[in-house]
């Protein structure tokens, strides 16, 4: 994952692809194929790069999830995918699937996390679902109440991506940057805490991209956050 995060996207595609083909049940590979894939589209600054295939590989990683022996290690990873296509789904302006396969997977977390309440990685994905649901636009809150979603909290699905950032290990990196840009948001939303919330934005992605120079994607938002006072002038 480290190479992904450092911007070796192709690189990483390309590992997570061979490991993909040498296992055909596992959809672990497949899932962080098509997540090298998000990373690189959002370097490009381009949501339709290679979109086809990116539905593709979380397609294929549902089915082998789905497919697995039931326990928690199966319902991790069916989240994991369920959750990135949920995020593709709502992407592309597809509001019903996106509603769809945000309750599954957090249908599925919440199996994990009865199990095992030590999953910090889980809360990535609910964190993400909470804050999604609470900042919904008008249509995608009224599918998300057709589909049983409930409203969602943006406080707490904040907290749960701290969380996840603060304690968790394959999901780590991919929450603190989640998060950064959750609070950028909340930022934009709210003036009086603007500054504060700003400040724990920008140091969460100069972590990262301290870590990981490579990565255009961390650059980019530490670009824009610091040309933001120049552009509200």
């Amino acid at each position: 994952l480290d190479t992904l995060y450092a911007g070796g996207f192709p690189t990483a595609a390309a590992y997570f692809a061979e490991l993909g083909a040498r296992d055909t049940t596992d959809p672990a590979p497949l899932t962080f194929e098509a997540s090298a894939y998000i990373w690189w589209a959002a370097a490009l600054e381009n949501d339709e790069y290679e979109r086809a295939r990116i539905d593709s590989l979380l397609d294929l990683a549902i089915v082998r999830g789905r497919a697995a022996a039931p326990g928690a290690a199966r319902d991790f990873w069916l989240a994991t995918a369920l959750g990135y296509r949920a995020r593709q789904r709502d992407l592309h302006g597809h509001s019903w699937g996106a509603a769809k396969d945000g309750k599954a997977m957090h249908d599925a977390y919440a199996r994990v996390l009865a199990v095992d309440s030590s999953c910090a990685d889980c809360y990535l994905g609910l964190g993400v679902y909470q804050y999604g649901l609470a900042r919904a636009g008008a249509l995608a809150r009224l599918v998300a109440k057709i589909v049983g979603l409930g409203s969602g909290n943006a406080e707490r699905g904040i907290g749960y991506m701290r969380r996840a950032a603060t304690e968790g290990d394959l999901a780590r990196v991919e929450a603190e940057w989640v998060l950064a840009a959750s609070l950028e948001r909340e930022a934009a939303r709210d003036p009086a805490d603007r500054p504060a919330l700003e400040e724990e934005a920008r140091e969460a992605v100069a972590r990262l991209a301290e870590r990981y120079p490579g990565n255009a994607v961390f650059q980019r938002f530490l670009r824009t956050l610091a040309d933001e006072p120049r552009r509200r002038a």
